[in-house]
């Protein structure tokens, strides 16, 4: 028989757990922007300190300061935008630090088949180099949230899911 115990990584000197949450994007046309602020709603429904900062107000050693890191950017030629990757690139000054850490991506693009799917899993193949647990989806968006053009009804239900359900598992694995 095992006995499973479960640790909670992020408990805080003196007792306190505050659990925090980043979610940067970058947006030209507001669509990812949007879609940001919609996943914002998702993580405060559930309780947890939300930051949600484009990403030239973010700077790389800011990442560390957070339990769960969220980036959004919109496609261009099936990847991120070069600010976000900027910001990945320089990450690996922290190479060792986001471990265990929550991530999570979403991504925007002009049209169906324009890229989101392989802009989310160049975020998130950033996100777990670092190290980090990342929080897929077994009915909807399955790597993360996405949306063509405008956020319509279901992207943002799909975004606002997403916010509480890394909230969640934020608030598990640091809370």
């Amino acid at each position: 028989m095992f006995i499973r115990k479960f640790v909670r990584l992020g408990s805080r000197p003196g007792g306190g757990t505050t659990t925090k949450i980043l979610i940067c994007y970058y947006s030209r046309s507001g669509n990812t922007k949007k879609m940001a602020y919609l996943i914002q709603k998702g993580v405060m429904e559930e309780g947890v300190e939300v930051d949600t900062r484009d990403v030239k107000d973010v700077k790389v050693g800011d990442l560390k300061a957070y339990d769960g890191i969220v980036i959004g950017s919109p496609t261009y030629y099936g990847g991120p935008a070069a600010p976000i990757k900027d910001l990945l690139d320089k990450s690996i000054k922290l190479h060792g630090e986001l471990q265990d850490k929550v991530g999570g991506a979403f991504s925007s693009s002009a049209n169906i088949g324009g890229g989101n799917e392989t802009t989310i899993m160049a975020l998130l193949q950033a996100l777990l180099i670092h190290g980090m647990v990342v929080c897929g989806d077994s009915s909807d968006d399955h790597y993360g949230p996405v949306s063509i053009e405008k956020p319509n009804r279901r992207a943002e239900g799909m975004c606002f899911r997403y916010g509480k359900r890394v909230a969640r598992l934020t608030k598990l694995l640091h809370g």
